[in-house]
């Protein structure tokens, strides 16, 4: 039995979820450990897209089991829209594969209202939230005023929580952000039907994790976003609000970390980011704009375009070594198809010093300058590749030097969205 780990190694956006997708043959169990609907998994089957934004890219999966853990933050709405999306498409029929968290908090609509306010308000200086109320959730939660879904079920306990919420955030919407305040009444009213219709869905998960891994199943536990938007170890304050390295699995579904046996880190062949926030590598000229088009790079979840850079070394190592990351995943291997040469960052110059390891100041990341070696490139179309020899000379001298840089092995190469355009290399569920 193993239960493997995937943890975007990059600024999120990295292919999570075709990985996830593509492992789930091996799980029984799939579970979503952090973050909110600010994430979207693009899985494409048969030529079919869909993008889960909450739900576990095992959705797809007719017996698998589907796990929303309490590091997640909740938006009912979307949740329930996302359900219903799927069920549509003749996937989640039945309801028992979805399991949620009691201990997971709800994204309430005050949080939405903030995040958005607060993003008018910071001008050019915004962190680039998707503005879905996930990072106002997460305040309420470390604050010790959170509602959690095992509140919404119990109806006293939640108009107790929600009028002292409302009341709250009433003065603050309004004497501070200028903007409108929320009803008592109706947001009771609305969330009051979405407890009915989610109360099927709501569990211990912890404990039934711990009882489904004694009885042998195997679980994916699938991150969201990534190491770089860590909110300790990312980007800061160009982050998100939760902790997307590996120690994340453990507080965000309850689960001990000997139940971890490998961590895989899921990074480009080259570097994307959404938002604001330092990027040593991006591309402001008509190389960056050839792997945007290529790679098709547009948010899953806000639709706006990812700034694009080389492959950064010095920040998939930090990712490497903050989750203990055992074997790298490394996608759109084909977008890099027809460059005569591929530049690696494989450290940074800030001054006069050379700096090797992904630093914490926002100053030294924003005003490092990338160290490049170069790479030969190809021309030879990727798409169809299957085995790591079918790959050109170039592609597999970049594929191993990478490997070299940061430290880790490669298991897979992705060479195309669909799950059948993948050169497995090793399975990290044979443990």
């Amino acid at each position: 039995m193993a239960n493997v780990a995937i943890i975007g190694a990059q600024w999120g956006d990295e292919g999570k979820g075709k990985i996830v997708d593509l492992f789930t043959d091996d799980a029984d169990i799939v579970v979503r450990f952090q973050g909110g609907n600010n994430a979207g998994h693009t899985l494409v089957v048969d030529g079919k897209k869909t993008v889960l934004h909450l739900i576990p890219s095992g959705a797809l999966h007719p017996n698998k089991l589907c796990v929303i853990g309490n590091g997640v933050v909740v938006d009912p709405e979307v949740l329930l829209e996302e359900i219903t999306a799927l069920k549509r498409q003749g996937h989640f029929m039945d309801d028992a594969q979805l399991r949620i968290s009691e201990e997971a908090h709800l994204i309430m609509p005050y949080h939405k209202a903030i995040d958005q306010a607060r993003e008018r308000l910071r001008g050019e200086g915004m962190i680039g939230t998707t503005g879905r109320g996930i990072g106002p959730a997460y305040e309420d939660k470390v604050a010790r005023v959170g509602i959690r879904d095992i509140d919404l079920l119990e109806e006293e306990t939640f108009q107790e929580k929600l009028r002292r919420n409302i009341e709250e955030k009433n003065i603050y919407l309004k004497a501070i952000l200028k903007e409108k305040t929320l009803d008592f009444n109706r947001l009771h009213d609305s969330y009051s039907v979405y407890r009915e219709k989610l109360r099927s869905y709501v569990t211990d998960t912890s404990l039934l994790l711990d009882r489904e891994m004694r009885a042998g199943k195997q679980v994916l536990f699938e991150g969201a976003q990534g190491t770089l938007l860590d909110v300790d170890h990312g980007t800061y304050p160009f982050v998100t609000s939760s902790n997307t390295v590996a120690g994340g699995v453990c507080s965000g579904t309850g689960v001990g970390p000997r139940h971890i046996h490998q961590i895989i880190g899921i990074s480009k062949a080259y570097t994307t980011r959404v938002g604001g926030g330092p990027f040593p590598t991006e591309l402001h000229g008509p190389e960056g704009e050839t792997l945007k088009r290529e790679g098709f790079e547009f948010g899953a979840t806000t639709g706006r375009p990812r700034r694009c850079g080389w492959f950064d070394a010095v920040g998939v190592r930090h990712a490497v070594r903050t989750s203990g990351i055992s074997g790298i995943a490394l996608t759109k291997l084909d977008v890099l198809t027809g460059f005569k040469k591929i530049p690696i960052c494989t450290a940074y110059r800030y001054d006069s010093t050379l700096v090797n390891d992904f630093p914490a100041s926002l100053k030294v990341i924003q005003h490092a300058q990338p160290v490049y070696e170069e790479m030969e490139g190809w021309d030879k179309p990727l798409e169809g590749a299957r085995k790591f020899s079918d790959l050109p000379a170039q592609a597999q001298k970049y594929v191993r030097r990478l490997e070299e840089l940061v430290q880790t092995e490669i298991i897979l190469v992705s060479v195309g969205p669909g799950r059948e355009q993948t050169i497995l290399l090793k399975n990290p569920f044979d443990n």
